[in-house]
């Protein structure tokens, strides 16, 4: 009878499969550059229609300057000389690294805050009976309503534009890091007490990864809130930065000025969205491996 189990159990065994764990297949140069090329259309068409539409005078450089006109006074700003027909010139640099630095701080602040508030929130009960009610109230109030609060508190100072991007850019990390905590498969926390898993780290061993990929949506979120709001916050609350130059721009009346602006947020906030999908990438490799994408 010993036997006859031995030999249905060994009948049943899964076969074991030695080598390499297979990974997710990755496009080739090809399909990299297919892909850059497509991502390339439609800005090159809306700056080629912008250009066509100045240049047969359908508008005039007044109401809207062309593309070539604002990428001139963009060099300007970066490189050129100090003179007086060019207050701007050269400083470009300098306002850069003011709203980096304040994106930067604010959005630390922000990140550190929303996702350890957040598993906390989405994992035990009582932090979603304490915290919840609260943040759903104050995220449903527009961050520009909070700007005179910030002056009036903080002053003209570095500490109103920190504020107003670290206030700002917490609830979507918040909300999606909770909402991934609350998410974790049970299959998996079953498994983990089932290997001796304490309670104490189930939090950081198995619900902290399974939150990550709605971590870092709300990182990503977040950060492109936390660029709306150091230009808000430099055009109303502090001096230097982007916002600045693009309020002193608005009252010289260069509208050209404006839109080289405008396109330095857009380049530094595409940028940053790349760092944190990069990490992502990292990051969460054992998703691509398990959806295959």
């Amino acid at each position: 009878m010993a036997a006859d189990l031995s030999s249905t159990s060994a009948d049943v065994r899964l076969p074991r499969v030695d080598g390499p764990r297979a990974e997710p297949e990755r496009p080739g140069a090809p399909a990299r550059v297919a892909r850059l090329v497509r991502r390339l259309i439609v800005p090159a068409a809306v700056l080629a229609l912008w250009q066509a539409v100045v240049a047969a005078g359908l508008v005039s450089q007044a109401s809207l300057p062309s593309p070539a006109a604002v990428v001139a006074a963009w060099w300007t700003w970066i490189v050129g000389p100090v003179t007086p027909l060019a207050w701007y010139s050269g400083t470009w640099w300098l306002y850069v690294l003011m709203s980096v630095r304040r994106v930067v701080v604010g959005f630390a602040i922000a990140a550190a805050a929303g996702v350890g508030l957040g598993v906390l929130i989405g994992w035990y009960t009582v932090a979603e009976d304490l915290f919840d009610g609260v943040i759903n109230f104050l995220r449903a109030v527009p961050m520009t309503a909070w700007v005179p609060f910030a002056v009036f508190f903080f002053g003209i100072h570095e500490s109103a534009a920190v504020f107003l991007i670290a206030f700002g850019s917490f609830f979507p990390v918040v909300v999606n890091t909770a909402a991934g905590a609350r998410q974790t498969p049970r299959i998996l926390i079953r498994a983990a007490r089932m290997l001796g898993t304490r309670p104490k780290k189930l939090l950081v061993r198995v619900v902290l990864p399974a939150a990550l990929p709605a971590i870092f949506t709300g990182l990503r979120v977040g950060l492109g809130l936390a660029w709306v709001l150091v230009i808000v916050a430099e055009m109303l609350a502090v001096q230097g930065g982007l916002g600045y130059a693009l309020w002193s721009a608005y009252q010289f009346s260069r509208l050209d000025l404006i839109l080289a602006a405008i396109a330095s947020v857009g380049a530094l906030g595409l940028a940053s969205d790349r760092l944190v999908s990069a990490a992502a990438g990292r990051v969460l490799r054992w998703q691509r491996g398990l959806t295959g994408l």
